[in-house]
């Protein structure tokens, strides 16, 4: 059995949802599950609910363009992971994608080592740009937000009976930052 799975991002592509729904029901879709929200979001309800239904050995999952899959290219191809090891055929209308033949499954392999290989240039990069931060002096992260003279502040300001909270306002930062200014965090 065929089963779609159709997500637009906002209200307003509600004519895109509904041209996906006409696509999948063309490509033979029994069933469609659907979301309204942005790919960015983990938690899509639809897709969560058409994976749960898809059975074993037996399906297959079809979409119109398979970043409806995703947050990402690494995050739909996770999603494909988990379909085939379940045995779960996959149908990409836009690049004529199915799993159910060989050169679909030579195509969902190549695109898997695209993934893992740009995976490993961005891990590569962060590294390039950590060791060059270091060697500049700069620590990785966010600035601290207090620099030595608000923290002499605080802890004058703390020690003359202030409470922690007043002076996180007064000083723009959260109590947890007073803290460890204070050096009690």
């Amino acid at each position: 059995m065929k089963v779609g799975y159709a997500r637009v991002s906002t209200r307003d592509q509600e004519g895109s949802l509904e041209g996906q729904e006409a696509a999948l029901t063309t490509a033979g879709c029994s069933k469609i599950f659907r979301d309204r929200l942005s790919g960015a979001r983990a938690d899509r309800p639809g897709l969560t609910e058409a994976l749960a239904y898809l059975r074993d050995g037996e399906d297959t999952l079809v979409v119109t363009r398979l970043d409806r899959l995703g947050r990402s290219l690494p995050d739909a191809l996770r999603t494909v992971q988990a379909l085939a090891d379940r045995g779960i055929g996959l149908q990409a209308l836009d690049v004529d994608l199915d799993t159910s033949t060989a050169s679909g499954r030579l195509m969902l392999n190549m695109l898997l080592m695209l993934a893992e290989w740009e995976r490993d240039l961005l891990r590569e990069r962060t590294r390039e740009g950590v060791a060059r931060a270091r060697a500049a002096g700069r620590l990785p992260g966010p600035r601290p937000k207090l620099d030595a003279e608000k923290i002499a502040a605080v802890r004058a300001v703390v020690a003359g009976g202030q409470p922690v909270a007043a002076v996180a306002r007064s000083f723009a930062v959260s109590r947890p930052t007073i803290y460890k200014a204070l050096g009690t965090a």
